[in-house]
Order: C-alpha cells, then sequence, then structure tokens
C-alpha cells in the first residue's frame, strides 16, 4: 500500500492552497486526491451563463500569488480558473495531482497511526496526515417537488449545467432567485422566448460597478509597486466595515439598506414589481446579491417574476399554488447547495472508536476546534469546515488562515515528536468551548434575526458562518496552538 505523509481531499482552492504551502515548509510527499477530471473546485463545476464571483477581483487570489491582470473589477468564471491553473503549473502541482479519483472512505488506524484512504478505480494508500478540503459548495440542493420525475424537458442545476441544451428559443423556469439566478436569467434573457422566475423569497441587491479595466489600469496594476496590494487592502477594510452591518452595527446595516433600495427604485419603475422584490428581513440575513442587469431583466416582456409557491410538476408545465399552469420546455435548478452538511455522505470519514464523521454531524451540532480540528479524529484537518463560512470578505482569506495553521500543525509534529510516532487529536474540552463560544456570537448577529437560509441547518442551528471579523479569525489562528491539543501519544506510551 503506498504511503504518503499528507493526503489532501481536493483540488480546489483550499486543497491547492494547502499543496502550496506544504511545499513552502518543505512538506513534499504529498498527493492531493481530485474526483473529477481536472482541478478547480467550485469555479471548475459552474459554468453557466454569466458566472461570476461577488467578490472584487483583486481579494480574489491568494495573498503569496496575487493576480495582477485582472480584467473587470468582478471576476468571470473563466478568468478564475485560468488563474488556477495557471497557479498548478507554477508551483509543479500537476505532479501531486491524482484527477479521477474520489476517495470513498478514510479510516483512522489507531495501531499504525495512519489514516487508510480508500480511493475509487485506485489502490488504497496510507497517509500520516488527513486534510479535508472538499468544501461547501459541492453538494447540490434540489427540493422533492411532486412531479419532478415526470417532467419531459431538461433540468439541471445551476452547477451542473447542460451545455448540450439549447434554450435559445426555448420557454425556461428559472426556480430560485439568488446568487446563480442573478447572473443566468439575465443571460437567458438575451435568447430565450420566455423566461418565468420562480421567487420563494426576494434577495437584497446592491449595485455591481463592473466596467473593464482600461488597458492603462490593467498596466499600473501589473507594472506600479504596491498599487495592486493597495486596492486588496482597500477592497479588503471596506468589506470588514460592512461586517459589521452584520455583528450588529445598526447604522451600517441602515446604510446598506438604503443603497440596497435605492438601487431597487432607481432600476425598476413598478410599485407592484417593486414591493415583490422588497424583501421583508433585514440585510444580511440571507446572501446579498450584487447585480446591475437582473432588475431590468425582470422588467422584459418575455420575463415573468411568479411569486406564488409551487405546487408540483407537470411534463410541460410548473403550477403553482393557486393553479396557474406555467407552461416550460426546461427547467434551471438556481437552489443553492446543503452547505449545513459539511460532509458529503459519500464520503465516510471514520475516526477513533468507529465514529464516522458525516453521521456524527446529522445527529449533533457539528462541533470543531477554529473549523480546522474536530475531536475523535486525530491528525485530520479541514479546510472551510463548519463556522469558517463567510457573509462578507473573500472566503480565500480564510482558507489562507487555516491552511497556515494546519502547516504548523504539521511541521510542528515532524520537528518535534516525529520521532515518537506521535500523532495530534483536539481536546474535546477546548472543542466545546469554542463552539458554545461560537455560537453565542451567532445569536447576536443579523444571521439569527429571524429569516431562514441556506446559513442554518433544520433546527436553526447556525454552524456554518464565523460571527465576526476575518481578522479575529487571522489572530485565533496565527500561531499553531499545541496547549489546545491532547498530550502527545506515541506506540511506546
Amino acid at each position: 500500500m503506498k504511503e504518503h505523509e499528507v493526503a489532501i481531499i481536493g483540488a480546489g482552492l483550499g486543497g491547492l492552497c494547502a499543496a502550496i504551502q506544504l511545499q513552502k515548509a518543505g512538506v513534499t510527499d504529498y498527493v492531493v486526491l481530485e474526483r473529477d477530471s481536472e482541478v478547480g473546485g467550485t469555479w471548475r463545476d459552474n459554468t453557466y451563463p454569466g458566472c461570476a464571483c461577488d467578490v472584487p477581483s483583486h481579494l480574489y487570489s491568494y495573498s503569496f500569488a496575487p493576480k495582477l491582470d485582472w480584467t473587470r473589477p468582478y471576476p468571470s468564471q473563466p478568468e478564475i480558473q485560468a488563474y488556477i491553473l495557471e497557479l498548478v503549473k507554477r508551483y509543479g502541482l500537476r505532479a501531486h495531482v491524482q484527477l479521477h479519483s474520489a476517495m470513498t472512505g478514510a479510516r483512522w488506524d489507531a495501531a499504525e497511526k495512519r489514516w487508510h484512504i480508500d480511493v475509487n478505480g485506485h489502490p488504497a494508500l496510507r497517509a500520516r496526515f488527513l486534510i479535508a478540503a472538499t468544501g461547501p459548495l459541492n453538494k447540490v440542493s434540489i427540493p422533492e417537488l411532486p412531479g419532478r420525475d415526470v417532467f419531459a424537458g431538461a433540468q439541471f442545476h445551476s452547477s451542473q449545467w447542460r451545455h448540450d441544451v439549447a434554450l435559445a428559443g426555448q420557454r425556461v423556469a428559472v426556480i430560485g432567485t439568488g446568487a446563480s439566478a442573478i447572473q443566468i436569467v439575465p443571460e437567458l434573457a438575451k435568447t430565450a422566448a420566455r423566461v418565468d422566475v420562480f421567487q420563494r423569497t426576494p434577495s437584497w441587491l446592491v449595485p455591481r460597478p463592473n466596467r473593464a479595466y482600461s488597458a492603462l489600469q490593467r498596466w499600473a496594476f501589473a507594472h506600479v509597486p504596491g498599487l495592486q496590494r493597495a486596492n486588496r487592502w482597500r477592497i479588503y477594510w471596506l468589506n470588514e466595515w460592512i461586517t459589521r452591518s452584520y455583528l450588529g452595527a445598526r447604522s451600517v446595516r441602515g446604510l446598506v439598506r438604503w443603497l440596497a433600495l435605492a438601487h431597487l427604485k432607481r432600476q425598476v419603475l413598478s410599485p407592484v414589481l417593486r414591493a415583490q422584490l422588497t424583501p421583508a428581513y433585514e440585510p444580511g440575513c440571507k446572501r446579498i446579491g450584487v447585480s446591475n442587469d437582473f432588475y431590468p431583466a425582470l422588467q422584459q416582456p418575455h420575463v415573468h417574476l411568479v411569486t406564488e409557491g409551487i405546487e408540483r410538476l407537470e411534463p410541460d408545465a410548473v403550477v403553482t399554488r393557486d393553479g396557474v399552469r406555467h407552461p416550460c420546455d426546461a427547467i434551471v435548478w438556481c437552489t443553492g447547495f446543503k452547505v449545513t452538511e459539511f460532509v458529503d455522505p459519500a464520503l465516510k470519514l471514520v475516526g477513533e472508536n468507529g465514529t464516522e464523521l458525516g453521521n456524527l454531524w446529522r445527529t449533533q451540532p457539528a462541533q470543531s476546534y477554529l473549523g480546522i480540528s474536530v475531536a475523535g479524529f486525530p491528525n485530520m484537518f479541514l479546510v472551510v469546515g463548519p463556522n469558517t463560512g463567510l457573509g462578507s470578505n473573500s472566503i480565500i482569506f480564510m482558507i489562507e488562515c487555516q491552511v497556515r495553521y494546519i502547516v504548523q500543525a504539521i511541521t510542528h509534529m515532524q520537528q518535534e515528536c516525529y520521532k515518537n510516532n506521535s500523532f495530534l487529536r483536539i481536546q474535546y474540552a477546548g472543542q466545546k468551548a469554542f463552539y458554545m463560544q461560537v455560537q453565542h456570537k451567532t445569536q447576536h448577529t443579523v444571521w439569527a434575526s429571524g429569516c431562514t437560509s441556506y446559513y442554518q441547518s433544520a433546527d436553526g442551528r447556525l454552524d456554518t458562518l464565523w460571527p465576526g471579523f476575518t481578522t479575529s479569525y487571522w489572530w485565533r489562528t496565527r500561531r499553531f496552538a499545541p496547549q489546545a491539543y491532547e498530550p502527545l501519544q506515541s506506540r511506546s506510551s
């Protein structure tokens, strides 16, 4: 059985960041297991029309490898994926990435102090350390509506776009009005014969200034020392200031509300439609959208907003609860992801005493320490684990914080305790204290102000988001804390 020092699960931004930083720290015996045919994760999968990031481009790259030639203030999917592929080439990661290698299970062997990893279609392998970087945006959520199996046309989730299905001239039903829908609807409206947009609850939208950078601007960002970094920090601190609105600053939240309402009033002339698009919850309780073309698209003659709930699907129509049939040839599900399902059911992560992590978190709160370590799962680390998601700012910042901590933990083990074949296990008491502290802080945020969102578990817990500034998370993770872990164990103990 082949053995590595570190096995990384997932070749998205989290897994690739871990690979690069391990290399920089001198840890070169690692493998990156990727289930798909290419790296990129979210930005490989989401290829729907208009796909782009709602975080400004100069903040959406690694701080240690910034992209200097973005073409617009908000990056498109092709540009982000091209950046990811360039990083793989720059850091020589291809030799470590194993594609078409879906991990089907990983089991901690207490006697060997190793993780035994099963890979679909490949020989099993062993690793001293396991880094799970599978990300939260890969488990699609599609409601179980009656008639889904009888609909005769094409139907697919936004992250599984069917490029082989021609939607030009067709009647298309878009179900959902979240982050992907606000990008997809304007594009579909350009060619579809009819677009019906089914809205359960409206989203708050703010303007998206996205005029292409001029040749001079792009030259300056690439060649003027410090200019791109200064712009990056400007965007970062602006987002940290906006985070205050999520954490209880009513004055900042009021400003965000004013900006969103002014945007809505400026773009939507009909009082009736404007009322339908005005959320009844606080800005930020659900994810805030960034768009200049969603509202105009909804007002085109062949685009219709439907606010009545869906009762069922028929072979050629969506039927709402008021009995109205909405004929359609295809359905696009813009219904998000199961972000509270931190471990894909297909990934059987079995720690000490036969505990399977997915089952554990399906039956009780998703407790972890810093969203990185989990009690009962030695030598295992998570990237973008519980309570490390963001409602604002760039997740790449959080990824870098977590990876820095993980790499410090691994090198600490190698430098201090490697000779004893020791392993690392977080203390349950520290994990519980961290979780309770986070939950207490969460109750005072906008995310607990009354709306229902995909941030919440079925029983209303908020195990997904970091309830603070990203600077505070950076402070907590700036140095590996061996004192938070149980006394190191070895074969001789």
